[in-house]
């Protein structure tokens, strides 16, 4: 079987794994628990078959219109059928088709409705021929005398033969094994070659963005996928000019290495035979009117989608890691939306992200009133009992840091038992989440302006549960996501955000509508149906009362509730991943161990002991037992890793308070395979290219980081022009030395202002009236505290 070949699967592995997908098992479901029936496939298989299987399924639908459509036209040879039954891929199955499909008058037909067809095979097939006499011959004796074969087109001998070239031509430009060899070759030999368009300025600041490619050609076969897509999105803005070339010099009157290989494959070579120069003119009319430029753009096609396919593939993979990046857990966190003159954005949430307090200050130009909104901020932390704040990395959260910072000493200076700590974290999207409608259903009372300062402390609680109520292409860990096939971008996403979800698993009382959408098997309306359950009845107190909720029949909660948790319910296992259907199991092992379900739930010494076969039957495996007795023993385990924060260096707050040499602390933002960049709080990522990642040789920079890592940098070079900034990780580095590979280090993504922030805020920085703090505010918060300790 073709797909258990591809993923080096035994094909039964792969019909179970269809049969189960054609009966609408999710992946995750597949994965988790249906083991047993895969043996063992992961999700990554699953996903990997999942698209193959589709592809494959439009492959034999397409087989089957081409097959039917030449046969209707009567020309379906036993042959010919053999070949498209045969044909492994769409490219190859339309090379087939393409001599057979309806198309418009082209000039080759016209020759062979006029019945120049005779003549043009009798003169290639004998060169020793003079073309001329023929057609003069020809055109002499046609059937209804010259007036009619001009009428036709073909006024003179002259003509006739320019109908032979015509109808040659195009026959040759169709032959499927000639067009699959050219394409081969080409794809081989051939280079991508770019360059600014004539009478472009190229100092012109849209333009300059792309000087790379001004003048630019690499391997086609090996230009990386950001190349790609850059010199592509150039091309569509009309300031490159690209083209498929071959390394040759072209001499006049001679063949091409492509004209070479045309008549090669047609058994021709020049001869000097009377025939032989409408042949070589009919060779070179073929290549330069028929087939350059669709072999260029079939390749230029290719070449596309494989970097789509990179692209896409490394958006999803930094969408995951952001996506299962560590949650601060139950923590009462201030989220701060940074702002110059619009000011900064200010939002308080508990520990389970009820909104407590919302308010604006305005400590940037041009109110700069720094210790009015330290007196408003240090009344919010004792309040509600703070010991978190969340700062957006937009604009002005360099500034907004200094902020926190004063805060905090003040913080412990009044109260040292209180801890309060402080983190950078990625807003990408709150503005979108901000302005959408279930925010507004969500947050029906805030303005629009805090509800983007909520997003940003939620998702510093638990990244997961609160990016999955924006878009995941608004989320921002991707690059060119514009230039991609957008259809494909967001299945691959939505499919990592599933995944993702259900590999940590939902609290069903506490979750909201766009998470439980991402549950396994539970589509919008359910989800908004298992919350209304929710908000009329309380608390679910057992997995089985799911079947309550309207439209949530046996098949859907099949489906669903081994991802659902739920705290302090009736049966202890409804907290842990076991699925309710092998609840007998688990009650066969209560008996074994003698001990109730309460002790034995994380008793390492006792489930280690038992053997998963002793509790297999026929429905369910040891490989399924196997997994519940992992389960008991760490029950609802998260596999997301503990908190952390990276330190950004006081003082460094712009780009150009960088310096080379410098040694800094950063959260790697994005990771592509060139490198990966990192966020310094300076408004602008850095890049550490992947020859910098490590001593040891790296060919993917996934190997060594990932979205949401913290890393230590130095600094090798700053191009304050540009905007860039080269990283190392090698701290024995020397600064100025120029990463490896050409122009990897060019794809500097936009600013996050520019990217993420723009209309959020705008102005240089503040922090102006900082003086000592003012008595009156200080008393204040004296107060506050040592009402708060009472």
């Amino acid at each position: 079987m073709q797909i258990a070949a591809e993923l080096k699967v035994r094909p039964a592995q792969v019909n179970a794994a269809v049969n189960l997908l054609d009966g609408g098992a999710t992946v995750p479901f597949i994965a988790r628990y249906r083991k047993e029936a895969t043996e063992g496939l992961d999700d990554i298989q699953l996903r990997e078959l999942e698209a193959r299987l589709a592809y494959l399924r439009e492959l034999e639908d397409r087989r089957a219109a081409v097959l039917k459509s030449i046969d209707e036209q009567g020309k379906l040879t036993p042959e010919l059928r053999a070949a498209i039954d045969a044909a492994p891929t769409k490219q190859e199955l339309e090379d087939l088709y393409l001599p057979f499909k309806v198309k418009r008058r082209t000039k080759g037909l016209i020759a062979r409705e006029a019945g120049l067809e005779p003549l043009a095979d009798q003169l290639f097939a004998d060169p020793t021929l003079d073309p001329l006499t023929q057609a003069q011959a020809f055109v002499a004796a046609y059937e209804g005398g010259a007036a009619k074969l001009a009428e036709a087109g073909f006024a003179d001998a002259y003509a006739v033969l320019d109908g032979v070239r015509d109808l040659l031509a195009e026959r040759w430009a169709e032959d499927a094994a000639l067009v699959g060899k050219l394409r081969t070759w080409l794809w081989d030999e051939g280079l991508l070659r770019s360059k600014l368009v004539e009478g472009k300025d190229p100092h012109h600041a849209d333009h300059a963005k792309f000087r790379d490619y001004f003048e630019y050609d690499e391997p086609i076969r090996t230009v990386p996928s950001h190349r790609a897509l850059a010199v592509f999105r150039g091309r569509t803005l009309e300031i490159l000019d690209a083209k498929l070339v071959l390394d040759e010099e072209v001499v006049p009157g001679q063949p091409t290495l492509a004209e070479g290989r045309i008549a090669h494959h047609l058994g021709w070579r020049h001869s000097k035979r009377p025939g032989d120069e409408l042949i070589r003119k009919t060779v070179a009319w073929t290549w330069k009117v028929k087939l350059a430029l669709s072999l260029e753009r079939d390749l230029f096609a290719r070449l596309r989608e494989e970097a789509e396919k990179v692209a896409i593939k490394v958006f999803a993979e930094n969408l995951r890691d952001l996506l299962l990046a560590a949650p601060a857990g139950k923590r009462v966190v201030m989220g701060l939306d940074p702002g110059i003159r619009t000011g900064v954005k200010v939002a308080v949430v508990s520990d389970t992200g009820k909104v407590l307090a919302t308010a604006t200050v305005y400590p940037h130009e041009p109110k700069c009133d720094w210790e009015g909104s330290l007196h408003t901020l240090g009344k919010l932390v004792a309040t509600h009992g703070v010991n978190l704040i969340a700062i957006g990395n937009g604009t002005a959260s360099r500034e907004t840091d200094k902020l926190a910072a004063d805060l905090i000493k003040r913080v412990a200076a009044l109260a040292p038992d209180v801890k309060l700590e402080k983190v950078v974290v990625s807003e990408a999207g709150a503005s979108v989440y901000s302005a959408s409608e279930f925010a507004s259903k969500e947050l029906p009372d805030l303005d629009v302006s805090l509800r983007g300062a909520v997003s940003i402390a939620r998702r510093l609680q638990d990244p997961l549960a609160e990016l999955v109520k924006i878009e995941p292409k608004s989320i921002g860990v991707g690059q060119y996501q514009h230039d991609v096939n957008q259809s494909e971008l967001a299945r691959t996403l939505d499919a990592v955000v599933e995944d993702c979800v259900n590999s940590v698993g939902v609290d069903l009382n506490t979750a909201s509508a766009p998470l439980l959408a991402q549950v396994s098997g539970l589509s919008n309306t359910v989800a908004n149906s298992i919350v209304r359950w929710r908000d009329a009845h309380g608390a679910f107190a057992n997995r089985q009362q799911l079947l309550q909720v309207t439209g949530l029949g046996p098949k859907t909660f099949e489906q669903a509730a081994g991802f659902l948790r739920i705290r302090g319910g009736d049966n202890p296992l409804d907290l842990s991943g076991v699925h309710p259907e092998t609840y007998p199991v688990v009650e066969k092992i209560i008996t074994a161990a003698g001990r109730p379900v309460a002790e034995l739930i994380g008793n390492a010494d006792v489930l280690r002991k038992l053997r998963p076969e002793a509790f297999a039957d026929a429905r369910f495996g040891a490989i399924t037992v196997k997994d519940i007795l992992i389960e008991l023993e760490k029950p609802g385990r998260d596999p997301r890793p503990d908190f952390k924060v990276a330190r950004f260096n006081d003082g460094v707050e712009d780009i150009k308070d960088l310096q080379e040499g410098m040694v800094l602390e950063g959260t790697v933002s994005n990771v592509a395979q060139f490198g990966a960049f990192v966020d310094l709080g300076v408004h602008q990522d850095g890049l550490v290219h992947v020859s910098q990642l490590s001593h040891k040789f790296v060919s993917d920079a996934r190997e060594v980081v990932k979205t949401g890592d913290i890393v230590k940098v130095k600094v090798l070079e700053v191009d304050l022009a540009r905007k860039r900034i080269s990283l190392t990780m090698k701290m024995d580095a020397q600064p100025g030395a120029k990463p490896g590979g050409r122009g990897d280090n060019r794809f500097q993504p936009a600013g996050r202002q520019e990217r993420e922030g723009a209309g959020r805020g705008a102005g240089g920085a503040g922090g102006g009236g900082r003086g000592a703090p003012q008595p009156a505010a200080q008393g204040a918060m004296a107060a506050a505290f040592a009402k708060l300790k009472r």
